[in-house]
């Protein structure tokens, strides 16, 4: 089994890929899986989301590779993660649900917009998160274009990518927010969890964790290493 562990990076952001990448490849030699950052391709992306859609790569990568966890830059995987190429079955796509708490009407309107404008195929909750998001072989077809167009309004990769996973009928692997702990979840609304009791921290978007202060995104994902690993 021929296992990758992909992200999404350009030099905008190497001052926060020098702290996550060299865990992030560390996990990937201990999960016997390859490590890869993706490439811009210009015909599979936009002006608005090139970041985003270099997840489209993935497409070609599951010719040579059986299966591929896309793992963004902006995550620290904790000392006790485990295996995700364990946990999620083969035939599945393992995935967070992020249209929870006082985001869920915010998610299911996008769900709606997209049918809206490309056709209706019953979908109407369980908006998927790309942060942590493993595939095998047999998902490509999600990587493609639909009728020619990616999704380019809100949203982006995770609503393309949702709405081709309900359009095709594929099973999704429900992963515990433990394995894409954005600061959503850190709220009252789940119990307010410390993202440090969680496999996999997510600094998506603005990463207002309750302890932020006016530390920038890079500082906070220093300062989250030292508390998990130590001095670096």
């Amino acid at each position: 089994m021929k296992l990758l562990i992909a992200t999404r990076a350009d030099n905008n952001i190497k001052e926060m890929t020098n702290l996550t990448h060299p865990i992030i490849k560390r996990f990937a030699s201990q999960w016997k899986a390859d490590f890869l950052i993706l490439k811009y391709i210009a015909d599979r992306t936009d002006k608005w989301g090139k970041i985003h859609y270099r997840i489209m790569e993935l497409y070609d990568l599951l010719e040579k590779y059986d299966r591929i966890m896309n793992l963004d830059s902006d995550t620290i995987i904790n000392k006790n993660c485990p295996n995700l190429f364990e946990i999620v079955p083969y035939d599945k796509v393992g995935t967070m649900f992020e249209d929870k708490g006082r985001r869920q009407q915010i998610r299911w309107q996008r769900i709606a917009d997209i049918q809206a404008a490309w056709g209706k195929i019953g979908w109407k909750k369980n908006y998927i998160n790309t942060g942590v998001f493993l595939v095998s072989k047999p998902h490509a077809e999600i990587f493609e274009k639909f009728n020619g167009k990616l999704w380019t309004a809100k949203g982006y990769d995770d609503v393309h990518l949702g709405y081709q996973i309900n359009r095709l009928g594929i099973e999704i692997y429900e992963l515990n927010y433990k394995f894409n702990h954005m600061c959503m979840f850190s709220e009252q609304w789940n119990g307010s969890p410390s993202r440090f009791d969680s496999y996999i921290l997510h600094y998506a978007g603005h990463a207002k964790f309750p302890d932020k202060g006016k530390r920038n995104k890079v500082q906070q994902i220093k300062d989250d290493i030292r508390r998990i690993y130590g001095t670096r």
